[in-house]
């Protein structure tokens, strides 16, 4: 996955919180806010950076932290810029760099991969708890499970098999997903098995 996909990725998500009138609406599959979903997303997606940048050694020196009057569409152009900065991290990567993340030693891949993954399934979960309809381009769904969960079936709808790997969806028969993970780094490195 590439910087592209991070600005597909974003594009979709910046969409669906154009709809939301109110950032203060609840979440209440997060516990949070519209805002405070944004704000989360925006979180990951800086972290994600500095994560690919710093290497296989965890970096957690600091906290990102919203301030309390912060306005839904100040985040949301915050949410871009982060987006922008992880997908311009991502495309200058090396082949061989890699950082750490607490499921693995991710490649730019995986880290674009994970970004794409919290933009996607957070404004789902936007959404749903605002009861807005709402997917993502379907190329794009297909290409995050492709990376992240390889072992989620590939044959149907890629963003209902998203949704199932991450918990938030069912699969005909498929057992529902009460814990997940995915597989960020390399490809290659996959052992074939699906995480338990």
């Amino acid at each position: 996955m590439t910087g592209d996909d991070l600005r597909a990725a974003d594009a979709a998500v910046q969409e669906l919180l154009s709809r939301v009138p109110d950032g203060g609406a609840a979440v209440p599959l997060l516990a949070t806010d519209v805002t405070g979903v944004a704000h989360h997303v925006t979180s990951c997606l800086t972290w994600y950076a500095a994560d690919l940048v710093a290497g296989p050694v965890e970096v957690s020196a600091f906290d990102l932290v919203r301030r309390p009057d912060v306005e839904l569409a100040e985040m949301r152009r915050q949410l871009g810029a982060a987006a922008e900065v992880l997908a311009r991290v991502v495309d200058a990567a090396g082949p061989d760099e890699r950082g750490a993340h607490s499921w693995g030693l991710a490649d730019a891949s995986g880290f674009a991969g994970m970004g794409c993954a919290e933009m996607l399934l957070h404004t789902w979960d936007v959404a749903e708890g605002r009861e807005l309809t709402w997917a993502p381009p379907a190329a794009l769904a297909d290409t995050v499970l492709a990376r992240l969960f390889p072992w989620a079936p590939a044959d149907g709808d890629p963003w209902a098999a998203l949704l199932w790997a991450t918990g938030r969806g069912e699969l005909p028969g498929r057992e529902p997903l009460t814990s997940w993970r995915w597989h960020c780094a390399p490809l290659s490195e996959w052992d074939g098995t699906q995480p338990a």
